[in-house]
């Protein structure tokens, strides 16, 4: 028998035997499985690097913003800061005037009736330095009454000049106080405080509660699968958070964030003692907003600045104060009185 009527004999039979083979459908099977994990798994990390590219886009615009929010507050720094050198001008202004006062008593001074008077009106300077420099009520309702006393014993003579400083007593004491000097600590407390307040990101949760000890006299195999399960436990930590999306903030961003609330409670305090109730209150929303959104607001010192913050939102610092230019004119008049022969 030739090699031709060999072949036709054998070929059916090895085709039988490949088709049949078991192991031809687990070596497939092994196959197709692995093909199937590689695409699951290039697909997991393409959305995990789609994810990560977008949280990295808005981190970055995260900071573009918070730059230039910055350099805003720096502007608005800078501005506060002319207001206020041209305050302490006028306080220099109304020193030079109270020097210029104290000097005129000294050397003018006649008679006890012209003390009386040059001490007065000087009171009365301080009492409107108080009200026109920093708000202070108190102390301006102070110097006026110790200016009233003074006229006590001449009171038959200057009638007139009491009954004007009782008109500006009661203004000053129907007219709302504002504790700048009270709301500028707070401020300067929740300042002091900011490097110190936990982001949303670095709540930690409590540990799982430890499982009870084995008894010398449990089945080993109960002990084991305790044992077990209190290390598979360990491995998965389940965190809740508040919000439905933290953000993803760097050390750096970290760090400008906070400095850019900085900056917004130190303007919200330059705007308490310019009474800029706008400024004041912008400023103290803006703060509490992002405390809101990216600090962990369960912390209780994250919730003492909040309560701060709401609390000084809440007050009035555009007051509209008298001027005591009743009080100031009856003492001028006084004073040209006494000078006419």
């Amino acid at each position: 028998m030739n090699m031709k009527t060999q072949l036709p004999m054998l070929l059916p039979s090895a085709r039988r035997y490949f088709w049949h083979n078991p192991w031809f459908w687990i070596v497939l099977a092994m196959l197709a499985l692995s093909a199937w994990q590689w695409l699951e798994t290039r697909a997991t990390l393409l959305g995990a690097r789609q994810e990560l590219a977008q949280r990295l886009a808005d981190g970055e615009r995260l900071m573009r913003e918070s730059r230039v929010l910055a350099d805003k507050a720096m502007l608005d720094a800078a501005e506060l800061q002319r207001k206020y050198g041209a305050l302490e001008a006028r306080l220099s202004e109304f020193q030079d005037q109270a020097n210029a006062l104290q000097s005129l008593y000294q050397e003018a001074a006649v008679s006890r009736d012209d003390a009386v008077l040059a001490e007065v009106e000087q009171s009365v300077n301080i009492a409107v330095q108080h009200l026109q420099l920093s708000g202070n009520i108190p102390a301006a309702i102070f110097a006026l009454q110790a200016a009233d006393q003074r006229l006590v014993r001449l009171e038959p003579r200057f009638l007139a000049l009491r009954r004007a400083f009782a008109r500006d007593l009661e203004r000053l004491h129907g007219t709302a106080f504002v504790d700048v000097t009270g709301m500028s600590l707070r401020l300067e407390n929740v300042i002091t405080g900011m490097d110190n307040l936990p982001l949303a990101l670095d709540s930690v949760p409590a540990p799982p509660p430890a499982t009870e000890e084995v008894d010398g006299h449990t089945v080993w195999w109960r002990a084991f699968a305790r044992e077990t399960w209190k290390e598979i436990r360990g491995l998965v930590r389940i965190q809740r958070l508040d919000r439905q999306s933290p953000e993803l903030l760097s050390p750096d961003q970290s760090r400008i964030l906070r400095e850019n609330i900085k900056l917004r409670l130190l303007n919200a305090r330059l705007a308490l003692l310019s009474r800029d109730q706008l400024t004041f209150r912008n400023e103290l929303a803006a703060a509490e907003a992002w405390l809101k959104r990216y600090f962990n607001t369960d912390a209780k010192t994250v919730q003492s600045a909040l309560a701060h913050l709401r609390q000084l939102l809440a007050a009035e610092i555009a007051v509209t104060l008298p001027t005591l230019h009743e009080s100031l004119a009856s003492v001028q008049n006084a004073k040209a009185n006494r000078e006419k022969p």
